[in-house]
């Protein structure tokens, strides 16, 4: 990825955010785009200070907004962190195009035995207050998961995910 690349998703970002560079959500997803474009820096000895600039960002988005994306995730364009405060994104997730996430979500492993097994979430997912999508899930696009719901299995397109554990609603949305 180059530095325009690079840009032009935050300018996107931006956007999604409703043009507000001061929200948590965006600084976040600033931060892990930030920190997807350096590991494209090379030699390593160029890289290592946009490292450790990459890292007190991470830090300060994670110490004091409460969000944690770090930059293996996969995050779409448009994607909307809707509210600050206690947002846990597993490094393997994977987070489609459009989707909002809303506060005291966690996207992450079922087991650390299969590091790798993190949440597959489509386009334009809609996951509401503390909802909890883990293990190797595929949320399918327009789907929704209502706050508070802990998503273990499969959610298919345009469906509803509620409850604990979530109970599927085709088409419910």
């Amino acid at each position: 990825m180059n530095v325009r690349a690079m840009c032009s998703l935050i300018a996107e970002d931006y956007r999604a955010h409703g043009r507000e560079w001061t929200r948590p959500g965006f600084r976040a997803l600033a931060v892990h785009r930030f920190g997807n474009w350096r590991m494209s820096v090379r030699p390593k000895l160029l890289r290592a200070p946009l490292s450790m600039l990459y890292r007190w960002g991470y830090r300060h988005c994670r110490n004091v907004y409460g969000i944690e994306i770090p930059y293996t995730a996969t995050i779409g364009r448009g994607v909307v962190v809707e509210h600050q405060g206690g947002i846990v994104v597993h490094g393997a997730s994977v987070i489609g195009d459009g989707s909002i996430i809303r506060q005291n979500c966690t996207l992450g492993l079922r087991s650390l035995e299969r590091l790798d097994e993190a949440p597959i979430i489509g386009k334009r997912v809609n996951i509401g207050a503390g909802a909890v999508v883990i293990g190797r899930v595929t949320i399918g696009d327009d789907a929704a998961i209502g706050a508070n719901a802990v998503v273990m299995q499969d959610v298919p397109a345009g469906a509803l995910a509620v409850g604990v554990p979530a109970v599927v609603k085709p088409g419910a949305r």
